[in-house]
């Protein structure tokens, strides 16, 4: 009889082993360096998060799999009608070089997500920090998904507005 004795996973030795060749396949993926570097941190979140969920046996084949599938996730999304159009918003806010930066980009979002309405706060939420679809946004507050699009480009505009973006 056989028995399934799980390998605890150690996602430091793990990173230090599959780093290079995670990055090398979200690199010949994605063709960006930057893309294809934040989508192997990526990939290496995923994996400390089910890690309690995962086996510690075949690592490589693991981590390369979830790599490629995590990149071509990313290219059909960017190639997904309507969700590339505000992806701008975050990246304005989100990568500034210096603290003092970080701190008026976080204020200027406080600022423009309380004059908005519930409805919208909720939106930008599912699609920013919960990765949600457009349509998958619209089924569940029950809007239309060019409502959907309305309220995200609306919030668009009024971070270009207060921030001179």
């Amino acid at each position: 009889m056989k028995t399934n004795i799980a390998q605890e996973i150690d996602i430091e030795a793990y990173y230090t082993r599959y780093g290079p060749m995670v990055l090398r396949r979200c690199r010949r993926l994605l063709k960006d360096e930057q893309s294809a570097f934040d989508a192997m941190q990526e990939v290496f979140l995923k994996v400390l998060l089910a890690r309690d969920r995962l086996t510690g046996t075949y690592p490589s084949a693991l981590l390369y799999r979830i790599a490629t599938n995590h990149c071509l996730n990313r290219i059909r999304e960017e190639r997904r009608p309507g969700t590339g159009e505000y992806r701008d918003i975050l990246h304005h806010l989100s990568y500034f070089n210096n603290p003092e930066d970080s701190v008026v980009a976080g204020n200027l979002l406080d600022c423009v997500l309380k004059e908005a309405k519930e409805s919208t706060r909720q939106v930008a939420v599912m699609y920013f920090v919960d990765g949600m679809t457009i349509k998958e946004i619209a089924a569940t507050v029950k809007l239309s998904i060019s409502g959907v699009h309305k309220r995200l480009e609306k919030l668009r505009r009024r971070i270009r507005e207060k921030g001179d973006l």
